[in-house]
């Protein structure tokens, strides 16, 4: 087994011991991403869509740093404060794919690092 840590200076810095992701066999894992501005390393302002759109911003660094794009995103798990927060979620979510969407799951947690209102983590394969 070759394990490759990747990270990525374009999207935010882990907030505690984990990595950005790590690839093993072909398989890249990403960490839960937060709606986080790398460049000012706060949440974004405004609602579930720009958090949810700063994420897909925040796994496209990451995919990129390994070669990768959306479209080999294979699953993903997504993380709401509410689930009342899952169709405007759902709306932003569907722009990144060409229509070969990813199996998915989603869940309504207690709370998210950061007061975040969504959390997604991904997995893609090379």
């Amino acid at each position: 087994m070759q394990k490759i840590i990747v990270s990525t200076e374009n999207a935010p810095a882990a907030i505690g011991p984990y990595s950005q992701a790590v690839e093993v066999n072909g398989l890249l894992f990403l960490s839960g991403m937060l709606p986080i501005d790398p460049v000012t390393g706060d949440l974004v302002g405004g609602g579930v869509r720009e958090q949810t759109r700063q994420i897909f911003s925040n796994i496209a660094a990451v995919l990129a740093a390994a070669g990768l794009e959306n479209e080999q995103i294979v699953k993903t798990t997504v993380f709401l404060q509410d689930m009342s927060l899952f169709a405007e979620m759902n709306e932003v979510y569907a722009e990144q794919f060409n229509g070969s969407y990813p199996a998915r799951s989603a869940f309504a947690a207690k709370a998210l690092p950061k007061n975040a209102l969504v959390e997604i983590e991904v997995i893609a394969v090379r």
